[in-house]
Order: C-alpha cells, then sequence, then structure tokens
C-alpha cells in the first residue's frame, strides 16, 4: 500500500500541477474517499495530510473529511467562520458527481486555522458509475480572528430562552406555562438552521422584510453569508459569480435591494479611445466579464467583415484592440455573438459573401493564442440571418427565428449544447410556436426560461412589428411556447397605463432578479426608444411598467445587436448617437446599480 500510496502521489502531483488553481512547487496533499460508500468514507491519505493536519492516517481513515471544518477534535459541528455556501458548493458537486475548485477554512488536529485550497474530483469506471472521489488540497496558514463570528451563535440552555424580542431572558421572570405560551417556535432553532434551511429559501425582497421581526433575525439577515445564499438560491449560482465584483464593496444586501427596487438606476455617457476601422454596421456584440466584443459587421458596399474587436473595461484608459487570431470565421453580418463561461465566444449565422450561413464558431478570449474553431454535429438549422440566439446555464445555445435567403421567416428552435465533446444540434419540437419572425429578442430568466419579445412577424399575408410576449421553459420534459398574457401597469390612476410600442432589433435587459427591461429597436410612429419598459414574467399576472431613470442624457437610437449587459448590472448602448453612423467610441451606460468606482 505505501508503494501504492508513493504513486499515487506521484501522479496526482502531475494533474494537480498542471492546472491554474494549483503549485506544483508546494507541498500537497491527497485524500481518496470511497464514493460507493455512504457519507463518502477516506480510504488514504499521503504523508503530506498527515503532516500539515496532525491527524494520523489511523485517525481519519473510514470517515468523512469534513472533519478538518471542526476547530475541536470532539466538536459536533463544524467552526462558525467556515463559508457555508462553499460547503453547501462542495455538497452539490459530490452528489453531482462534477469537479469542484475553491478555498475552505480547515483546522489542524490542534486548533490552528488553515487555508484549504481544494479541488475535488470523480472519479468513473467503464459503467459510468462514480466509484472514488480524490480530494487534491493545498494547505497554507490562515490569517484570521477566531473570535470574530459570521453569525452570531446562540447556546440554548435550560436557564435561558429567548422572549418574543428575540432577546434571551430569565426563567424567574414569568412561570413556565407563560414562557411556552410566548416563545415563538421558530426562535427556538438554532442559527445554522435558520440560516440554510429558512433564510436562504426566501428572495432578497422576503429576507428584508422578515428583518424587522426581531433583533435576532435581524442580525441573521444582516450577515452577508447569508444574503448570498439568498441571492444565489433565488438567481443561480451563474448570475450570483456574476455579481460577486460588485458585491466588494455594495455587500450583498445593498446590492440585491438596488437591483430589487431600482433606486440606483441611472444613465450615463462616457468616451473610450482607440478605433473599429474600417467603419461597419449590423455588428454583433457582447460582454465577456469586463470586456466588450465585436465581431463581423457590414463595411463599405455590403463588404461581409470577419475580424474581432476587444473594448476591456478593467484598464485605466479603455480603448478599441483589434484581436490577433490565427483564423477566422467567413465575412458577415446579420449574425449572433454569445458568450459562454466568461471567456468562450460563438458566433452563428448571418449574411456572408456567398450568401446566408449556418455555421458555429468557438473562440477562447483568453487563450494565449486566440484562435476560431469551427464546431459542427448534427443537422444544424436552416441558414439564416437576423436570428436572435441567447445562451443558458453558460453552457448552451439557443437559436430562434431569422430570414432565410428566400426572404422566409423561420418560427424554429434550436438548442447547441457545447459542454459535451460531440456538441449536437436539436430542434425544440412545440405543438404550437409563435408566429414566424427576424429582429426579435431571446431573455434568460430563472435559470431555463426564455422570453419571447417583438419582432418583424408574420401576420397573414403581412409582415407587422410584434409587441407580443412568449415564453417557454428548457428544463420541462417537453418544452411549450406560450403566449404571455401581459397588461399594463395601472397603479393609482389609468393613464399612466402603457405597454411598449411594437418593435424590432431592439435592446432585452435580463436582469439578476428576473426582471426583462425592452427599450429602444425600430418603432413606428412618434414613440421614443428610449423610454424604458420592464416586465417580470415570474409574476402570475405580469404587467408592463414605465421605468422612469435620472441620470444624463439616454441615447437616441439602441439596437439588440449593438447593446452589452456588463457583470449584470451595466447595460452598454454602442452607436446610440445617431443610429445610422456608428461612432464606437462615445458610450452610453444604464447602471442598475451603484457602480462599485462611485462614492455611496
Amino acid at each position: 500500500m505505501e508503494e501504492d500510496g508513493n504513486q499515487l502521489d506521484s501522479e496526482l502531483s502531475l494533474k494537480a500541477g498542471g492546472g491554474l488553481f494549483f503549485y506544483p512547487m508546494m507541498p500537497t496533499s491527497f485524500v481518496v474517499s470511497d464514493a460507493l460508500e455512504p457519507d463518502f468514507p477516506i480510504i488514504y491519505v499521503n504523508k503530506v495530510f498527515e503532516i500539515f493536519t496532525g491527524y494520523r492516517a489511523d485517525e481519519v481513515l473510514g470517515r468523512n473529511c469534513r472533519f478538518l471544518q471542526y476547530r475541536d477534535p470532539r466538536a459536533q459541528r463544524r467552526h462558525p467562520l467556515v463559508d457555508p455556501v462553499v460547503v453547501a458548493e462542495i455538497r452539490r458537486c459530490v452528489e453531482e458527481g462534477v469537479e469542484f475548485q475553491g478555498e475552505l477554512l480547515n483546522f489542524r488536529k490542534d486548533g490552528t486555522p488553515l487555508v484549504n485550497r481544494l479541488r475535488l474530483a470523480p472519479i468513473y469506471d467503464d459503467d459510468g458509475t462514480m466509484t472514488h472521489i480524490i480530494g487534491i488540497q493545498v494547505f497554507s496558514e490562515a490569517k484570521i480572528d477566531l473570535n470574530r463570528l459570521s453569525y452570531p451563535v446562540f447556546k440554548e440552555t435550560c436557564s435561558q430562552q429567548f422572549d418574543q424580542s428575540g432577546d434571551y431572558s430569565s426563567i424567574s421572570r414569568q412561570s413556565p406555562i407563560n414562557q411556552q405560551q410566548q416563545i415563538c417556535g421558530i426562535l427556538q432553532l438554532s442559527d445554522e438552521v435558520l440560516a440554510h434551511n429558512i433564510l436562504s429559501r426566501l428572495t432578497p425582497r422576503d429576507v428584508a422584510s422578515i428583518g424587522s421581526v426581531c433583533r435576532r433575525i435581524r442580525q441573521l439577515t444582516k450577515n452577508e453569508h447569508v444574503r448570498k445564499m439568498v441571492c444565489q438560491n433565488a438567481w443561480g449560482r451563474e448570475v450570483t459569480g456574476t455579481l460577486e465584483l460588485m458585491t466588494k464593496k455594495l455587500g450583498w444586501g445593498r446590492l440585491a435591494r438596488e437591483l430589487t427596487t431600482l433606486e440606483a438606476v441611472s444613465w450615463k455617457k462616457f468616451t473610450v479611445g482607440g478605433a473599429v476601422e474600417p467603419s461597419r454596421c449590423n455588428f454583433s456584440a457582447c460582454a465577456a466579464g469586463n470586456r466588450l466584443v465585436l465581431f463581423g459587421g457590414e463595411g463599405v458596399n455590403m463588404q461581409p467583415m470577419n475580424d474581432t474587436f476587444v473594448l476591456n473595461l478593467d484598464a485605466p484608459n479603455p480603448e478599441w484592440r483589434r484581436v490577433s487570431v490565427e483564423s477566422s470565421p467567413p465575412g458577415r453580418w446579420g449574425h449572433t455573438l454569445s458568450c459562454l463561461n466568461g471567456s468562450w465566444l460563438v458566433v452563428f449565422g448571418g449574411c456572408g459573401r456567398e450568401g446566408l450561413l449556418n455555421d458555429v464558431f468557438i473562440l477562447d478570449l483568453d487563450a494565449k493564442q486566440p484562435t476560431w474553431k469551427e464546431v459542427s454535429g448534427g443537422t444544424p438549422p436552416l441558414p439564416r440571418s437576423w436570428h436572435s440566439s441567447c445562451t443558458i446555464e453558460g453552457s448552451k445555445l439557443v437559436v430562434s427565428g431569422g430570414c432565410t435567403d428566400a426572404g422566409v421567416l423561420l418560427s424554429d428552435t434550436y438548442l447547441l449544447d457545447l459542454t459535451i465533446d460531440k456538441p449536437t444540434w436539436r430542434e425544440i419540437p412545440s405543438a404550437w410556436t409563435p408566429p414566424s419572425r427576424l429582429g426579435h429578442s431571446l431573455s434568460v430568466y430563472s435559470r431555463t426560461k426564455i422570453l419571447m419579445f417583438g419582432g418583424l412577424a408574420k401576420s397573414g399575408n403581412l409582415r407587422l412589428r410584434s409587441g407580443e410576449a412568449y415564453t417557454i421553459d428548457l428544463e420541462d420534459e417537453e418544452p411549450q411556447w406560450r403566449l404571455l398574457e401581459c397588461s399594463a401597469f395601472t397603479g393609482v390612476g389609468s393613464q399612466s397605463a402603457v405597454v411598449p410600442p411594437p418593435r424590432l432589433d431592439h435592446v432585452a435587459v435580463s436582469m439578476p432578479c428576473g426582471r426583462i427591461i425592452i427599450f429602444g429597436g425600430s418603432i413606428a410612429g412618434l414613440h421614443s426608444p428610449s423610454q424604458l419598459f420592464l416586465l417580470d414574467p415570474s409574476e402570475e399576472k405580469p404587467s408592463w411598467r414605465i421605468l422612469n431613470v435620472p441620470g444624463q442624457q439616454p441615447p437616441k437610437f439602441a439596437w439588440g445587436h449593438s447593446t452589452c449587459v456588463v457583470g449584470g448590472t451595466r447595460v452598454l448602448v454602442l452607436g446610440g448617437h445617431t443610429g445610422e453612423e456608428w461612432i464606437l467610441n462615445e458610450l452610453h451606460e444604464l447602471c442598475l446599480a451603484s457602480r462599485q468606482d462611485s462614492d455611496l
């Protein structure tokens, strides 16, 4: 076993050193757990584990590795400074059999705190059964104050109980009968149960309201760990991961409030350097992290372009720069550009030199030498342009509608899962589909639900701008499109009851809290493209509301293919000055929350 253990250490050292997260020059601890036994007992630890934790192998074999979260070997629960969000994520990854990477507070046998840079990798047999989990750990000293608790810990004893205000009271004040009548049952639960099993399952709005019940509940709802869990459960891990940078200054509580009430929403305008040359229109843009990416477009004499430009908003003086790539897709315009997992760009369809396209190309923007690579598999959708696309769960591309070479409008919906080894197109059949259209928008909410709005739609023998909304849930066994009956929000006076005028090539912004903002596009009549409309498609009776935004002058024009959402809270409009001359150095920004660099 010792020889096998040394060989295992050697093999794992090579694997661990290959990633960005681990450092091959540092001593690495390895733990192997049996995934076929209940509670994943440890079956092997190496010498580095014993040295860093102070536990001998015979003391830990047969146990679950969570004991490292206890400061005292005799403790029955983890230390309150251990991040419950990370623990919940580890539990989820282990249950789903997927890899985990992150940092976690652990303790040596003598109680010394350690930072555990942890990576968990599931091992599967030939039948696809998960048989083992390998834990790769890099330990370092944790410089923390163990006297600071992440949330208050209240110990219940026979001589103390809570009164109705949530404060401690002595038993001698009242008779036992009166105490039993006045004690609120929920307050007899531990803080951990209250936080993880009750508060974390509420919406951010409800958590803010329940904080007024008593001082103890208020202290729990003000805790950043609890607030993050609430947002994560309500909005999803992908959304909260995107918002992480915004919380460093605002905090989860304030960010959730601002995104719920929209009290901080405002317009601003700023200028950037560089240039996108040659000039073009009908390009497509999206956000990759804090970078704006622009691909292709229609140049002079309808020339299809195939170059890629990036604007890094984290730079002290942001400026447009051309990305040097080894190969590029064929030039095109009227295509879609989407982002997956923060750095992967996906181009689909559009109009090229030889006609319409239905190809897919992917680019890793963070690669040392970015290269566009074509992805093909299964029967692709018909070639098209002016379609709409979106991404769900950070890895699946959804394409809908558009126009064929013959000018026929389309009503189909396709999905391409880019996480699997051989991505294959799959049409999503629906007993009923919205009328065929182009120039519409697809907005994702509640993780797997999609809202379709607007576009130029077929209506009998005519093609008219649409103002209707449709929804589909791709998590359903048999996803079906349905018309979303939306009314105008009347409020106190019915005079302000307004629904968005029909439009196409507009902007549709998916907010972290699941609401959708619509503005801009091509609108008939004298309606202002800068008027913002707000809809929560998850409401029992969805209603459109007008969103009045203070600040600098809003853009005169805004188009869906040239507007990007950055970090979940910044909506950046390109070329909004005239709508015809693509002046890409002047950007209009719709701020949905207080900016991290502003004075709070």
